[in-house]
């Protein structure tokens, strides 16, 4: 009988050994997962992003050849559309040339120089103008359309939002945005305008792009302070504001 306890005590021993490596293994590998540190992609996620961002600027352009041309990836495309746009807007505003004037001139010179070339090719020995077929596809059309329908009644619900009073701060952002767009409208006209914008969609996405982990920190400063002013602003002058009686008049 003692000999059979004496036996049956190093397989407990050694059971329980096991039992304690196992748990010291799986206490030392948690640390170790609890110790380790974050991965550059999990830390550059936390790193605060202009406008909540959490794509990367050529995707938040849409992606694809537009987003090429504004971010300057292929610079010589991206030279040669701003160099259209800018020759566009020498002729219209400083040249002061007319658009129906501009398209009725090309057309003569387009159509007049296939038309002799089309009829006096045998004369210069030269193959005929190879003018192919055009057919104007629908379907693009149809999702432009759709896009701008769906952006449009989008405006609509915020406009009948606001006209309703149910949101005092889309009203306030709508006015001042409306009366900083009237303010430059008096400085320049339309054309000069979208002009404007065009450049900027060159020069300030790929600017951003560049340092954007210079940018960002002092955008969250700036959006910070600007946080803490409308707070004032809202404790001081919107909240004394009586919109639930008003409502209630309305109602």
């Amino acid at each position: 009988m003692a000999e059979e306890i004496e036996k049956s005590l190093p397989k407990e021993e050694s059971l329980m050994d096991k039992i304690s490596e196992k748990i010291h293994h799986h206490d030392s590998s948690s640390d170790s997962e609890y110790e380790k540190p974050d991965s550059p992609s999990a830390v550059k996620s936390k790193i605060y992003r202009l406008f909540g961002r959490e794509k990367p600027v050529h995707k938040v352009l849409g992606g694809g050849k537009p987003a090429d041309v504004f971010l300057w990836r292929d610079k010589k495309l991206s030279a040669a559309v701003l160099g259209v746009a800018t020759a566009i807007w020498v002729l219209f505003e400083l040249v002061e040339y007319h658009l129906l004037s501009l398209l009725c001139h090309v057309s003569i010179l387009a159509l007049g120089g296939l038309f002799l070339w089309s009829n006096a090719h045998t004369f210069i020995k030269k193959s005929p103008p190879q003018i192919p077929e055009i057919h104007v596809p629908e379907e693009p059309f149809l999702l432009i359309a759709s896009s701008l329908r769906n952006e449009l009644n989008q405006a609509f619900v915020i406009l009948r939002s606001i006209a309703l009073g149910r949101d005092l701060k889309k009203f306030l952002m709508v006015v001042v945005g409306l009366w900083i767009i009237s303010v430059v409208g008096n400085w320049c006209n339309f054309l000069t305008l979208v002009y404007i914008c065009f450049v900027l969609l060159h020069t300030v996405p790929m600017m951003y792009e560049k340092h954007e982990d210079k940018v960002d920190p002092f955008a969250e400063k700036a959006l910070k302070e600007l946080h803490k002013h409308y707070l004032v602003f809202d404790e001081k002058v919107v909240s004394k504001i009586p919109i639930a009686s008003l409502k209630a008049k309305l109602g």
